[in-house]
């Protein structure tokens, strides 16, 4: 096979912040016409830029910031004048990110597959695929239209990949596994490793038991790099459509995450837990194996879970992890300790000294 790449193109987009008013449906305080050609933070606003307004901690800054428009929520109110034209929307938030999808989506995109790459003979590959020198594509696998595949990935036999799916640089994917529409896959990211499944034999050593499962990830999945989710023993671990993984996590065999669940770095879910959708687990959170854990639940950072979640919707700090309000009350009585220590001495001082008079 022959790469055929795109030409590389140089071009500036610019937009007037009318035009950018009515593709986001807002509306306007300030010159109409004025350019934008980038984006910035708004504490470091620049001419010619677009920045944004959705924290109120960084109100401060709006009022010396030197980018052109910026993004407001309808809500906000000026408390001085403001130099920058102002974009009013409902979610200043949300709408940076449809800005910045459009403006990522234009851009051009590489096509062809290089000649370098490695790729056996029945593998199946959509329409406008790219994929770059030393990817490794084993037999059996079949990947969709638009794949965009990075230098050093590994598709092992009988994956299947959906289209429009992106895999950064050092992708590993085992054999088997099966990854839907739309899904971003970061670089190191390991799926499809054996789980962690060992039997001690009467010897004391450990006897590997195979791992025969896979793993499934549906639509629209976006995994940071460097984690690692491992293959079932029997049956899948899945990760359910809209799942949001950031860098360094750990999903152990037969895990299930549920739909739009989003889980911060260094969390790690041990084998077989299931886990619902719409929840939200900060960092260096981890699980227990073998739970159900019920949608919406929120596990704040360093949480440590080793008993099912069987109410929906609730917030849970701490390790054991337990209900935020009882963790609250109990945050204020431990950080009283020291005192009440002291109390307690105090006190077994006055004891003691009565207990020698009555002698």
């Amino acid at each position: 096979m022959f790469c055929t790449f795109a030409p590389k193109i140089f071009f500036t987009m610019e937009f007037t912040a009318q035009q950018i008013a009515d593709f986001l449906k807002g509306t306007i305080d300030g010159d109409s016409k004025v350019k934008v050609s980038d984006f910035s933070k708004i504490e470091e606003g620049k001419p010619g830029t677009l920045s944004f307004l959705a924290n109120p901690k960084y109100s401060q800054y709006i009022y010396d910031c030197n980018a052109s428009i910026i993004l407001v929520n309808k809500d906000f109110n000026a408390e001085r004048e403001v130099k920058a034209t102002l974009i009013r929307v409902d979610n200043a938030y949300e709408s940076l990110a449809f800005l910045m999808s459009v403006v990522e989506q234009s851009k051009p995109k590489k096509t062809g597959i290089s000649s370098r790459s490695e790729i056996s003979e029945d593998v199946e590959i959509g329409d406008n695929a790219y994929i770059a020198a030393f990817v490794y594509i084993a037999p059996g696998v079949k990947i969709g239209n638009n794949a965009y595949i990075h230098s050093h990935c590994s598709i092992e036999e009988g994956t299947q990949i959906g289209d429009n799916v992106v895999l950064h640089a050092n992708v590993n994917i085992y054999k088997n596994c099966v990854l839907g529409n739309n899904c971003i896959i970061h670089s190191g990211v390991s799926i499809g490793a054996d789980g962690f499944g060992f039997a001690p034999a009467e010897d004391g050593v450990y006897k590997k038991i195979p791992q025969l499962g896979n793993v499934v990830i549906e639509d629209d999945v976006e995994i940071g790099a460097n984690t690692t989710i491992d293959r079932a023993t029997l049956g899948s671990t899945i990760i359910r459509k809209g799942a949001k993984l950031d860098n360094l996590i750990q999903i152990a065999h037969n895990v299930e995450i549920g739909e739009n669940t989003v889980i911060a770095s260094q969390t790690g879910i041990s084998g077989s837990t299931k886990i619902g959708k719409n929840c939200i687990i900060a960092g260096q959170v981890g699980i227990a194996g073998h739970l159900h854990i019920a949608d919406g639940t929120i596990f704040g950072a360093q949480c440590g879970l080793a008993n099912s979640i069987k109410e929906p919707n609730q917030m849970y700090m701490g390790s054991p992890a337990f209900n935020l309000k009882s963790f609250q009350r109990s945050s204020i009585a431990f950080k009283n300790l020291p005192e009440l220590q002291r109390i307690t001495f105090d006190l077994q001082r006055k004891v003691d000294a009565l207990q020698t008079l009555n002698k």
